[in-house]
Protein backbone atom coordinates (compact mmCIF):
# COMPACT_ATOMS: atom_id res chain seq x y z
CA UNK A 1 0.00 0.00 0.00
CA UNK A 2 1.45 3.34 -1.06
CA UNK A 3 2.31 6.11 1.39
CA UNK A 4 0.20 9.08 0.31
CA UNK A 5 0.69 12.62 1.60
CA UNK A 6 -2.15 15.10 1.03
CA UNK A 7 -0.61 18.56 0.87
CA UNK A 8 -3.03 21.38 1.75
CA UNK A 9 -2.42 25.12 1.76
CA UNK A 10 -4.25 28.37 1.18
CA UNK A 11 -1.67 29.71 -1.31
CA UNK A 12 -2.88 29.41 -4.89
CA UNK A 13 -0.16 26.90 -5.79
CA UNK A 14 1.04 24.21 -3.39
CA UNK A 15 4.74 24.59 -2.56
CA UNK A 16 7.10 22.73 -4.90
CA UNK A 17 9.73 22.84 -2.14
CA UNK A 18 7.53 20.94 0.30
CA UNK A 19 6.48 18.41 -2.33
CA UNK A 20 10.06 17.58 -3.29
CA UNK A 21 11.02 17.28 0.38
CA UNK A 22 8.15 14.84 0.89
CA UNK A 23 9.39 12.64 -1.94
CA UNK A 24 12.92 12.79 -0.53
CA UNK A 25 11.45 11.60 2.78
CA UNK A 26 10.15 8.47 1.12
CA UNK A 27 6.55 9.37 0.33
CA UNK A 28 5.20 7.41 -2.65
CA UNK A 29 2.65 9.99 -3.80
CA UNK A 30 1.96 13.62 -2.92
CA UNK A 31 -1.52 14.94 -3.70
CA UNK A 32 -1.19 18.75 -3.64
CA UNK A 33 -4.06 21.19 -3.20
CA UNK A 34 -3.44 24.93 -3.36
CA UNK A 35 -5.99 27.68 -2.77
CA UNK A 36 -7.80 25.62 -0.15
CA UNK A 37 -10.72 27.42 1.50
CA UNK A 38 -11.73 26.62 5.06
CA UNK A 39 -15.12 25.25 3.99
CA UNK A 40 -13.39 22.79 1.64
CA UNK A 41 -11.28 21.15 4.30
CA UNK A 42 -13.82 18.67 5.67
CA UNK A 43 -14.45 16.87 2.38
CA UNK A 44 -10.73 16.73 1.60
CA UNK A 45 -10.03 15.20 5.01
CA UNK A 46 -12.90 12.73 4.60
CA UNK A 47 -11.13 11.51 1.47
CA UNK A 48 -8.12 10.60 3.60
CA UNK A 49 -10.15 9.15 6.49
CA UNK A 50 -12.62 6.89 4.71
CA UNK A 51 -10.59 5.33 1.88
CA UNK A 52 -8.48 3.15 4.15
CA UNK A 53 -9.30 1.44 7.41
CA UNK A 54 -7.67 -0.04 10.48
CA UNK A 55 -3.89 -0.23 10.42
CA UNK A 56 -3.86 0.88 6.78
CA UNK A 57 -4.85 4.40 7.84
CA UNK A 58 -1.24 5.05 8.80
CA UNK A 59 -0.34 5.03 5.09
CA UNK A 60 -2.24 8.30 4.52
CA UNK A 61 -1.20 11.60 6.09
CA UNK A 62 -1.80 15.34 5.73
CA UNK A 63 0.73 18.18 5.45
CA UNK A 64 -0.30 21.80 6.01
CA UNK A 65 1.92 24.37 4.31
CA UNK A 66 1.60 27.84 2.81
CA UNK A 67 3.17 31.23 3.42
CA UNK A 68 0.37 32.67 5.60
CA UNK A 69 0.84 31.03 9.00
CA UNK A 70 -2.36 32.31 10.72
CA UNK A 71 -4.48 31.09 7.79
CA UNK A 72 -2.70 27.74 7.83
CA UNK A 73 -3.37 27.46 11.57
CA UNK A 74 -7.09 27.75 10.85
CA UNK A 75 -6.79 24.94 8.31
CA UNK A 76 -5.02 22.86 10.94
CA UNK A 77 -7.76 23.47 13.50
CA UNK A 78 -10.43 22.51 10.97
CA UNK A 79 -8.59 19.30 10.08
CA UNK A 80 -8.27 18.23 13.72
CA UNK A 81 -11.94 19.04 14.35
CA UNK A 82 -12.93 16.76 11.44
CA UNK A 83 -11.39 13.64 12.99
CA UNK A 84 -13.38 11.45 15.37
CA UNK A 85 -12.16 8.63 17.58
CA UNK A 86 -9.65 6.40 15.85
CA UNK A 87 -10.85 7.49 12.40
CA UNK A 88 -8.06 9.93 11.62
CA UNK A 89 -4.71 10.27 9.89
CA UNK A 90 -1.46 11.85 11.00
CA UNK A 91 -0.93 15.56 10.35
CA UNK A 92 2.14 17.78 10.10
CA UNK A 93 2.05 21.58 10.29
CA UNK A 94 4.96 23.52 8.78
CA UNK A 95 3.51 26.62 7.16
CA UNK A 96 6.29 28.86 5.85
CA UNK A 97 8.77 26.36 7.29
CA UNK A 98 8.18 27.91 10.71
CA UNK A 99 8.14 24.74 12.80
CA UNK A 100 11.12 23.00 11.25
CA UNK A 101 13.17 26.21 11.14
CA UNK A 102 12.51 27.01 14.79
CA UNK A 103 13.32 23.44 15.75
CA UNK A 104 16.62 23.57 13.84
CA UNK A 105 17.54 26.96 15.30
CA UNK A 106 17.01 25.86 18.90
CA UNK A 107 18.57 22.43 18.34
CA UNK A 108 21.76 24.10 17.11
CA UNK A 109 21.85 26.24 20.23
CA UNK A 110 20.98 23.42 22.65
CA UNK A 111 23.03 20.58 21.18
CA UNK A 112 25.52 19.30 23.74
CA UNK A 113 24.67 22.08 26.19
CA UNK A 114 22.60 22.54 29.32
CA UNK A 115 20.60 25.75 28.79
CA UNK A 116 18.94 25.82 32.20
CA UNK A 117 19.36 29.25 33.75
CA UNK A 118 20.77 30.84 30.60
CA UNK A 119 19.40 34.16 29.43
CA UNK A 120 18.30 34.26 25.79
CA UNK A 121 16.97 37.05 23.61
CA UNK A 122 15.01 36.36 20.44
CA UNK A 123 15.57 39.40 18.24
CA UNK A 124 12.74 40.37 15.88
CA UNK A 125 10.85 37.60 17.60
CA UNK A 126 7.20 38.34 16.85
CA UNK A 127 7.08 36.31 13.62
CA UNK A 128 6.21 32.60 13.44
CA UNK A 129 9.80 31.35 13.78
CA UNK A 130 10.67 33.77 16.57
CA UNK A 131 7.60 32.88 18.61
CA UNK A 132 8.26 29.16 18.32
CA UNK A 133 11.96 29.57 19.06
CA UNK A 134 11.18 31.61 22.17
CA UNK A 135 8.85 28.90 23.49
CA UNK A 136 11.34 26.12 22.77
CA UNK A 137 14.18 28.03 24.46
CA UNK A 138 11.96 28.56 27.50
CA UNK A 139 11.17 24.84 27.58
CA UNK A 140 14.93 24.20 27.52
CA UNK A 141 15.16 26.19 30.75
CA UNK A 142 16.19 29.62 29.47
CA UNK A 143 14.97 32.95 30.75
CA UNK A 144 13.74 34.36 27.45
CA UNK A 145 13.32 37.92 26.20
CA UNK A 146 11.43 38.54 22.97
CA UNK A 147 11.96 41.76 21.06
CA UNK A 148 10.03 43.90 18.64
CA UNK A 149 10.54 47.42 17.37
CA UNK A 150 7.14 48.16 18.93
CA UNK A 151 6.81 47.21 22.60
CA UNK A 152 3.04 46.75 22.39
CA UNK A 153 3.52 44.10 19.72
CA UNK A 154 6.06 42.21 21.85
CA UNK A 155 3.72 42.43 24.84
CA UNK A 156 0.81 41.08 22.80
CA UNK A 157 2.86 38.12 21.56
CA UNK A 158 4.21 37.29 25.02
CA UNK A 159 0.71 37.39 26.47
CA UNK A 160 -0.48 35.02 23.75
CA UNK A 161 2.43 32.67 24.49
CA UNK A 162 1.62 32.66 28.20
CA UNK A 163 -2.05 31.92 27.59
CA UNK A 164 -1.51 29.16 25.03
CA UNK A 165 1.80 27.56 25.99
CA UNK A 166 2.08 28.22 29.72
CA UNK A 167 5.59 29.65 29.55
CA UNK A 168 6.66 33.14 30.56
CA UNK A 169 8.52 35.28 28.03
CA UNK A 170 9.59 38.86 28.76
CA UNK A 171 8.73 41.45 26.07
CA UNK A 172 11.33 44.09 25.19
CA UNK A 173 11.50 46.92 22.70
CA UNK A 174 14.54 47.08 20.42
CA UNK A 175 14.34 49.91 17.94
CA UNK A 176 18.03 50.73 17.58
CA UNK A 177 21.62 50.01 18.59
CA UNK A 178 21.19 51.57 22.03
CA UNK A 179 18.32 49.20 22.80
CA UNK A 180 20.39 46.21 21.67
CA UNK A 181 23.21 47.28 23.96
CA UNK A 182 20.84 47.64 26.91
CA UNK A 183 19.34 44.17 26.51
CA UNK A 184 22.76 42.54 26.10
CA UNK A 185 23.87 44.31 29.28
CA UNK A 186 21.25 42.27 31.17
CA UNK A 187 23.61 39.31 31.04
CA UNK A 188 22.31 37.75 27.86
CA UNK A 189 24.04 34.46 27.00
CA UNK A 190 22.20 33.57 23.79
CA UNK A 191 21.00 35.73 20.89
CA UNK A 192 18.68 34.16 18.32
CA UNK A 193 18.09 36.45 15.34
CA UNK A 194 14.78 35.87 13.55
CA UNK A 195 14.49 39.01 11.46
CA UNK A 196 13.31 39.44 7.90
CA UNK A 197 15.77 38.81 5.06
CA UNK A 198 18.34 41.54 4.55
CA UNK A 199 17.88 43.28 7.91
CA UNK A 200 20.92 43.56 10.19
CA UNK A 201 20.05 43.19 13.86
CA UNK A 202 23.44 42.91 15.57
CA UNK A 203 26.46 45.10 14.84
CA UNK A 204 29.75 43.28 15.28
CA UNK A 205 31.20 45.86 17.62
CA UNK A 206 28.18 45.47 19.88
CA UNK A 207 28.03 41.67 20.06
CA UNK A 208 31.81 41.30 20.25
CA UNK A 209 31.90 43.54 23.32
CA UNK A 210 29.05 41.75 25.13
CA UNK A 211 30.96 39.90 27.86
CA UNK A 212 28.15 37.49 28.84
CA UNK A 213 27.16 36.58 25.29
CA UNK A 214 28.16 33.01 24.38
CA UNK A 215 26.07 31.90 21.39
CA UNK A 216 24.60 33.75 18.39
CA UNK A 217 22.34 32.17 15.75
CA UNK A 218 20.79 33.83 12.70
CA UNK A 219 18.20 32.46 10.24
CA UNK A 220 18.70 35.26 7.68
CA UNK A 221 20.54 34.06 4.56
CA UNK A 222 20.16 37.33 2.61
CA UNK A 223 22.87 39.99 2.82
CA UNK A 224 23.19 42.01 4.89
CA UNK A 225 22.84 39.17 7.37
CA UNK A 226 21.14 39.63 10.71
CA UNK A 227 24.53 39.48 12.40
CA UNK A 228 27.40 41.57 11.12
CA UNK A 229 30.61 39.56 10.91
CA UNK A 230 28.87 36.20 10.62
CA UNK A 231 28.95 33.86 7.62
CA UNK A 232 25.90 31.86 6.55
CA UNK A 233 28.02 28.71 6.72
CA UNK A 234 29.17 29.27 10.30
CA UNK A 235 28.44 26.07 12.22
CA UNK A 236 29.64 26.39 15.80
CA UNK A 237 32.32 28.72 14.45
CA UNK A 238 34.10 30.76 17.11
CA UNK A 239 34.37 34.45 16.31
CA UNK A 240 35.26 37.17 18.82
CA UNK A 241 34.98 34.56 21.57
CA UNK A 242 31.37 33.67 20.67
CA UNK A 243 29.97 30.53 19.02
CA UNK A 244 28.09 31.37 15.80
CA UNK A 245 25.48 29.51 13.76
CA UNK A 246 24.61 30.89 10.33
CA UNK A 247 21.53 30.45 8.17
CA UNK A 248 22.93 27.73 5.92
CA UNK A 249 24.07 25.62 8.86
CA UNK A 250 20.64 26.00 10.45
CA UNK A 251 18.94 25.39 7.10
CA UNK A 252 20.81 22.14 6.49
CA UNK A 253 19.57 20.80 9.82
CA UNK A 254 16.06 22.14 9.08
CA UNK A 255 15.93 19.99 5.93
CA UNK A 256 16.96 16.87 7.87
CA UNK A 257 14.29 17.60 10.47
CA UNK A 258 11.65 18.20 7.78
CA UNK A 259 12.37 14.91 6.04
CA UNK A 260 12.48 12.99 9.30
CA UNK A 261 9.17 14.49 10.43
CA UNK A 262 7.44 13.56 7.16
CA UNK A 263 8.81 10.02 7.47
CA UNK A 264 7.57 9.92 11.08
CA UNK A 265 4.00 10.70 9.95
CA UNK A 266 3.59 7.20 8.54
CA UNK A 267 4.48 5.32 11.72
CA UNK A 268 0.88 5.57 12.96
CA UNK A 269 -2.38 7.29 12.05
CA UNK A 270 -2.67 9.53 15.12
CA UNK A 271 0.36 11.83 15.10
CA UNK A 272 -0.02 15.61 15.26
CA UNK A 273 3.34 17.14 14.41
CA UNK A 274 3.23 20.71 15.66
CA UNK A 275 6.39 22.61 16.59
CA UNK A 276 6.70 20.90 19.98
CA UNK A 277 6.48 17.41 18.48
CA UNK A 278 8.78 18.35 15.62
CA UNK A 279 11.34 19.59 18.15
CA UNK A 280 11.19 16.20 19.89
CA UNK A 281 12.22 14.68 16.56
CA UNK A 282 14.97 17.28 16.20
CA UNK A 283 16.22 16.52 19.71
CA UNK A 284 17.16 13.03 18.56
CA UNK A 285 19.52 14.44 15.92
CA UNK A 286 23.01 15.80 16.13
CA UNK A 287 23.13 19.57 16.06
Amino acid sequence: MKKILIHLEADSKASVFDQITAYDAGVDQVIPYGGVELEEVTNLVYGAMFTRGGDNLKNSAIFIGGTNVPTAEKLMQKILATFFGDVRVSVMFDANGSNTTAAALVRKIAYGRDLKGKKAVVLAGTGPVGIRAAILLAKEGCEVFLSSRILARAEEVCKHIQENNKVTITPVQIAGEKDVQEILDRGINIAACCGTPGVQLLDQKVWAAASSLEIIADINAVYPLGVEGMKVTDNAKEREGKILYGAIAIGNLKMKIHRSAVHNLFESNNKVLDFVEIYKIAAQMEG
